[in-house]
């Protein structure tokens, strides 16, 4: 494992308190708004964690004390004389490191950028930062978002806070394990193939992926600028809601941006859904479920069903073709592979090449079919109002079990973000959220899926079938040594 950069020092910070870091996101602002709750002491008590925890996780690549701690004061003063921003205000999150931050090293966990350091935030850090957010760090993934499993990266494999010899997904893997063992009250990942939802999970939090263009990817480290997308990861459906209403809406400096209005997600999800009509796929996206995945999932479907929505049995034409991704991926990597191959890790590199004759006319042809393919999977929703589907086929596999053979490794990462990756092709808002357990106490997730700009609509669903369960309050065992 590389030596993880260190942009300050945490200092002495002793104490860290439990129930105050296992708070919602709401919870915790109304507190800090009434001035019951610190915004430097939730800070430290964040920072006091990661460096008890981080060692056996490898979830930050960077802690970004100083930074902090300065912006926790600024929240606390802000507050006090009235001047509150909102839900997020005083709030500490982490950043997953793909995401540029003006003035500290965006490394997107490689060799080839670990001296890497931007000039100007990502326009989503500019809206978290707006909002009063308070920055814990940079959060390691899989390399240069390319792969499911995060434990490709330079500074060494992110571990599962459920079990420390498994992976906690990928490519946000260090942002779900961070959310996870409650080292932030929440942070922004990306994803291009499943790579929220899938580490969120198999960590046990709730990730969503929102619909392609309404967070602004500008300033983020592309993997493949048709299919990428930014978004939240929180411990709670309220808690993704609460960050996605800050950084949601237009950027016209990012040409994937579209200028659609954006709800409150925070206040609709007490409204409560109506009577939906829930489409479940049971063709491509239950094919080689694991027996216990597959049972954690009926019983989410029987108890949606028991809230009084209508299932239905649905076919879509799901869309595996992958040579896009692998179009743009060597488009932007090319320059770099050609000076300094020996710089990536060899997996990374090998998928980097994948695209490397892939013709300027196939990738013309694969964006005219995409737009095509986005504009027809609308049409299944004249019948619908949303799908349900596993998030993953599996549970986490073990991190020995992947590192010894890298085909092995691929074949089960494609495993994982198999349910995952069609809502990227369509552009679809799609969120994970905790429904089970395996025997050996591994969690499980439940994926969500609604109409182009109805993230809304998918919260709502989603909140009301968490509020309806306990697999969220479940928490992961801490005492790592």
């Amino acid at each position: 494992m590389r030596p993880r950069q260190k942009v300050a020092s945490i200092g002495s910070l002793e104490r860290i308190d439990e129930e105050i870091l296992r708070t919602s996101i709401l919870e915790l602002s109304a507190r800090l708004r009434n001035r019951s709750l610190s915004p430097v002491e939730l800070t430290r008590d964040s920072l006091a964690r990661i460096e008890k925890l981080n060692p056996a996780l490898n979830a930050f690549i960077a802690v970004t004390a100083d930074l902090a701690l300065a912006q926790a004061h600024q929240a606390e003063a802000e507050i006090g004389r009235g001047d509150w921003r909102g839900p997020l205000h005083g709030i500490p999150l982490g950043l997953k490191d793909i995401i540029d931050t003006a003035g500290i090293r965006t490394t997107a966990a490689s060799s080839v950028f670990k001296d890497r350091v931007p000039q100007e935030d990502a326009e989503v850090v500019r809206r978290l930062k707006n909002a009063g957010a308070v920055l814990l760090g940079k959060q390691n993934l899989h390399e240069f978002a390319y792969g499911g499993s995060s434990v490709v990266s330079y500074y060494g494999a992110v571990h599962n806070p459920w079990s420390l010899s498994h992976i906690a997904g990928g490519s946000s893997g260090g942002s779900a394990a961070a959310v996870a063992a409650g080292l932030c009250c929440g942070a922004i990942g990306t994803d291009t193939s499943g790579s929220i939802r899938e580490p969120a999970a198999l960590c046990g939090v709730v990730g969503l992926k929102p619909t392609s263009g309404r967070v602004s990817a500008r300033g983020v480290i592309p993997l493949s600028l048709s299919l990428d997308h930014v978004g939240p990861i929180g411990g709670s459906v309220a808690d993704v809601a609460a960050i996605l209403q800050a950084i949601a809406g237009f950027d016209p400096d990012d040409p994937t941006s579209a200028d659609v209005p954006v709800e409150d997600y925070v206040a609709v999800l007490d409204e409560g859904p109506k009577a939906l009509r829930i489409g479940v796929p049971r063709c491509f996206f239950y094919d080689h479920i694991d027996p216990e995945v597959a049972s954690a999932v009926d019983n989410a479907l029987a108890a949606i069903a028991g809230m009084g929505h209508e299932l239905r049995a649905c076919e879509l034409p799901v869309p595996t073709d992958r040579a896009l991704q692998s179009a743009e991926a060597y488009s932007y990597h090319a320059g770099f592979a050609a000076r300094a191959p020996e710089l990536y890790q060899p997996e990374t590199l090998r998928r980097i090449q994948a695209g490397a004759n892939i013709s300027a006319e196939d990738v013309r042809e694969q964006r005219e079919e995409l737009k095509q393919i986005r504009r027809e999977i609308v049409h299944v929703f004249e019948n619908l109002d949303l799908l349900v589907t596993p998030t993953t086929l599996v549970a986490a596999p073990a991190i020995s079990e992947l590192t010894k053979d890298p085909d092995r490794l691929r074949v089960r990462e494609l495993e994982l973000l198999r349910n995952t990756r069609p809502f990227n092709v369509w552009g679809l808002p799609a969120i994970s959220l905790p429904c089970g357990f395996t025997a050996a106490g591994l969690p499980l997730g439940l994926q969500i899926s609604g109409p182009p700009w109805q993230e809304a609509r998918v919260l709502q669903l989603a909140y009301a079938y968490e509020q309806a369960t306990d697999w969220h309050k479940r928490q992961p065992p801490i005492n790592f040594h």
